[in-house]
């Protein structure tokens, strides 16, 4: 006897149906660490909330068939590595960190828990994964541009203001991930007409960013160009308010720091690199192996210009860079 028409759809239905399900068992509550050198303030808390919509609407509803464990070390390198181990201690099914230097900690912690970093500038150069393309291991993630974006950055700010041509560039040595950036603008400089001078924050509190100013000031440096990094974002508000202090235009790398009220920022979207992360996430909840997954690259930039700091510092922005601005902020 010929099948039916129906018989036939109902046969490939039940030969698709297992391979289009989701990977989840019946009742799964997975559970998310998020590792993060930064603080749970105003400020970051659209990071960790672009992450939730993502995932939300791949179906890992926060609450629901996700939760979502978060630790902040506040700036304090020193802390990542007993925060990741306390969510390993959590048996989490996947864990989360954000931004440099909080992966490294992670990877410490565990070889074995899938690792989804994001913004991490240099995940080849700091061995967490043995390539973009094959990571190998246990930790896949999205890179972030920062490295890449020095010599832009630093035109950017000599266009802004180009009788000076002395650069003090503010780092923490504590972060493993900025080492190389402080190296490609000393490279880059010259070609600039730009000396630069490295100056290091050794720590989050604020006597350590108050002792990295009087260098400045001692040193009579005409600018600031700030290498991204979690130690110095926990300070980000002192940081704005003595470079007005010291009348230092100050260029940063993502635009949280032109919204904190330093002159300008042009790096990564750190809102589109979370939501982004959520298909890495999600992918392997149901079942995707990290050693399989290619690292992502950042694919969207913005330049933010803070008019207001502008007029306070007596810096006049061109036309012709306003009209290149993602976004200004009068």
């Amino acid at each position: 006897m010929t099948p039916s028409i129906a018989t036939i759809v109902a046969a490939l239905l039940l030969v698709v149906a297992p391979l289009t399900a989701r990977a989840q068992p019946a009742g799964k509550v997975w559970r998310i660490g998020y590792l993060s050198l930064t603080s749970d303030t105003v400020s970051y808390r659209p990071w960790l909330a672009a992450l939730r919509d993502g995932l939300r609407d791949l179906g890992d509803v926060d609450g629901e068939n996700i939760v979502i464990e978060p630790r902040y070390a506040a700036g304090q390198v020193e802390r990542l590595s007993t925060l990741a181990a306390e969510l390993v201690r959590l048996k989490v099914d996947v864990l989360v960190t954000a931004p440099a230097g909080s992966a490294l900690a992670a990877r410490s912690a565990s070889r074995t828990i899938p690792i989804v970093f994001i913004g991490e500038p240099d995940p080849v150069g700091t061995a967490l994964v043995a390539s973009l393309a094959h990571p190998g291991g246990n930790v896949t993630g999205l890179s972030d541009a920062q490295a890449d974006l020095v010599p832009k950055r630093l035109e950017l700010l000599k266009q802004v203001v180009p009788s000076v041509t002395r650069v003090g560039i503010l780092w923490s040595p504590a972060n493993p991930g900025t080492a190389p950036q402080v190296r490609i603008a000393e490279g880059a400089a010259p070609a600039l007409g730009l000396t630069v001078l490295p100056v290091a924050v050794k720590g989050p509190r604020r006597d350590d960013l108050d002792r990295a100013f009087a260098t400045i000031e001692r040193e009579h440096l005409g600018s600031l160009f700030v290498i991204g990094d979690s130690t110095l974002g926990v300070q980000r508000d002192r940081l704005a308010e003595l470079s007005l202090k010291h009348r230092l235009p100050t260029s940063a790398s993502h635009s949280r720091w032109a919204e904190g009220g330093l002159l300008m920022s042009y790096g990564t979207d750190f809102v589109d690199l979370f939501r982004r992360s959520a298909s890495l996430v999600d992918r392997i909840l149901r079942g995707a192996k990290p050693a399989d997954l290619p690292v992502e690259q950042p694919t969207k930039f913005e330049l933010v210009i803070n008019m207001h700091t502008a007029k306070a510092l007596g810096v006049v922005i061109s036309p012709s860079l306003l009209s290149r601005a993602d976004r200004v902020i009068e």
